[in-house]
């Protein structure tokens, strides 16, 4: 059983779904709380309301994510927010040799997959021809440590030393530092000492460029900081969390700087919003998936998800995944203000690597989880497993086909010997990885949270819990400074 779209993308839960697994009168029973979490997102698409949902001030605040798909007038993405992102684009093409991406959460995490799925792991060694003129892209911000920003500082140095032994010109970085408010200590530490080494560095010409809140009444720490020193800045806007922030100029201003395409990513992220708008929940991916998956947890004991994509350069979106899932779903409280402590645990996996780990404790483990695949239909530049040495018989057995095929073999194999023990597990497939249809998946991923967040009666869009730490941090850091 699947659900295909249009566009080939699908959602195949023929093995989540069924006698002895998830069953029609399991999502019968949910058939008034789906009605109602449908009519709540057309009500968040049409006015950005939630019902309940309050900011970590604890004021009103719209929920702004599903316009993010819709290039309009007025609109978060607009014509005129596009054309910024285009003049970066151009001038990182033209002026920029290195982007350094500083950030944490959403901010990385969604920076990440753009980057993972568009340059791959050998962006930085091609050339700059090879790489269409763009620059190399180093990440930082996403952890306060001393050694892995020590070395990225010296590297770069070093980078800009070995350039002007080469009679070239100032080695020309880019920092992109993305924060609402200017605050974020992981990462707002490791953009002044980055920034800080880079300025006294004799041959490094350093530039900013900041995505924060756009506010300029009242403007927050680095939306001053950008206006006092002349940095060109992008919007980190209200209504957007941080978790959805790959739809907007948080996400979109990496992708820029690396020539991602943009409007096909929107556009594919625009085409599952529409086919998110049938009422029908058995051809509406989201809420299917919402509802399989909700089912499974409250009604089975499933309420472990292994986000398990086949491909090296998917692992982000598995872990883009984590704080999607955990942030949105993960709360004592629901709305109503009663303590459920409801969540899904969220967990990383890659195939085929984590089938020779992780697959042991799924196959035989408890059963608490959902392995939710991930696969890609046609791959660019499949490769053939060659005959090399016919000599060997067990490796002469596996030539002939692609490593594409051996991929969704592997895959396959696995799905059905987890099926075959009781194991739940379901695959998204899309056709080819490429910008749309990585805005296809993604974007119903974070429906799905929403129509989830609806059917459990908790808040998808607050983190009350990330705030708890914060609260201890910042008198503890006074503090340690108080000391020195």
């Amino acid at each position: 059983m699947s659900l295909k779209l249009k566009s080939g993308f699908e959602f195949d839960y023929d093995n989540l779904f069924g006698d002895g697994k998830v069953t029609k009168a399991d999502i019968d029973s949910y058939a008034d709380d789906l009605k109602k979490a449908h009519a709540a997102m057309n009500v968040m698409r049409e006015k950005g309301f939630i019902k309940a949902h309050l900011s970590k001030d604890g004021e009103p605040e719209k929920v702004l994510f599903s316009q993010l798909p819709y290039v309009e007038e007025g609109h978060l993405n607009s014509p005129a927010s596009l054309k910024h992102l285009q003049e970066l684009s151009d001038h990182a093409k033209k002026d920029v040799d290195v982007v350094v991406s500083l950030g944490i959460g959403g901010s990385f995490l969604g920076n990440k997959v753009l980057f993972d799925v568009h340059c791959g792991s050998f962006w930085n060694a091609k050339s700059d021809e090879e790489r269409g003129g763009f620059p190399k892209v180093y990440f930082s911000g996403n952890n306060i440590d001393p050694r892995s920003t020590g070395d990225l500082i010296n590297h770069l140095q070093k980078m800009a030393e070995v350039g002007k032994t080469h009679g070239k010109d100032k080695l020309k970085v880019l920092l992109l530092v993305i924060s609402k408010s200017g605050g974020t200590l992981d990462t707002m530490s490791n953009f002044m000492v980055i920034y800080d080494a880079l300025k006294k560095s004799a041959n490094v010409d350093v530039e900013v460029v900041a995505v924060t809140d756009p506010n300029t009444e009242k403007m927050t720490l680095l939306k001053k900081l950008a206006a006092d020193h002349g940095w060109d800045t992008f919007a980190v806007p209200d209504g957007v969390g941080g978790r959805f922030t790959i739809f907007c100029d948080v996400g979109l201003t990496l992708a820029a700087c690396v020539g991602f395409d943009i409007k096909a990513f929107l556009d594919g992220a625009k085409d599952m919003d529409e086919a998110c708008k049938n009422e029908d929940v058995w051809q509406n991916p989201a809420m299917l998936n919402a509802a399989l998956k909700f089912a499974a947890s409250e009604k089975h004991g499933r309420d472990i998800e292994v986000m398990m994509p086949y491909g090296d350069y998917l692992k982000s979106v598995s872990e883009w995944y984590i704080q999607l899932l955990a942030e949105s779903l993960g709360k004592q409280y629901d709305k109503d203000g009663k303590e459920v402590c409801y969540g899904r645990t969220p967990l990383v996996a890659v195939g085929t690597t984590d089938m020779h780990s992780q697959t042991q404790q799924h196959q035989e483990g408890k059963l608490d989880k959902i392995v939710q695949f991930v696969k890609i239909a046609k791959w660019d530049n499949d490769l053939v497993i060659p005959d090399a040495f016919p000599e060997a018989k067990k490796l002469s057995d596996i030539s002939g086909v692609t490593m594409g095929e051996a991929l969704e073999v592997a895959r396959q194999s696995n799905a059905d010997a987890l099926a075959s023990n009781n194991r739940y597990n379901a695959c998204f497939t899309l056709p080819e990885l490429n910008a749309y249809h990585l805005g296809e998946l993604l974007y119903m991923l974070a429906m799905s949270v929403a129509y989830e967040g609806e059917l459990a009666n908790v808040d998808a869009f607050n983190q009350p819990g990330v705030e708890a730490y914060k609260r201890i941090m910042g008198p503890k850091l006074q503090e340690l400074k108080a000391k020195k």
